[in-house]
């Protein structure tokens, strides 16, 4: 299972959350306005969920109805990278 960044990071980008990850699965590109969990490296440890100042990262089984289109999002942006 893995983690997802939700909506509340889209113009915040703050990297506490990548320096969290003991894994460094969190990534961005410079064109991108949010931050993205690769679903394929998560190791579902939730270190990225404490620090996170917008509260926008959650495991998907948490995922609030509203932002469940955010797995496709995260998703697709390292679909895009490969």
């Amino acid at each position: 299972m893995s983690h997802y960044i939700a909506e509340p990071c889209i113009d915040v980008k703050d990297k506490a959350c990548v320096e969290a990850c003991p894994v460094d699965c969190i990534h961005s590109a410079e064109n991108e306005r949010q931050f993205y969990i690769n679903p394929e490296e998560c190791i579902d440890c939730g270190a990225c969920v404490e620090v996170c100042p917008v509260q926008a990262i959650f495991p998907e089984e948490d995922l609030p109805e509203k932002w469940k289109s955010f797995v496709q999002i995260n998703t697709e942006f390292f679909k895009r990278q490969a």
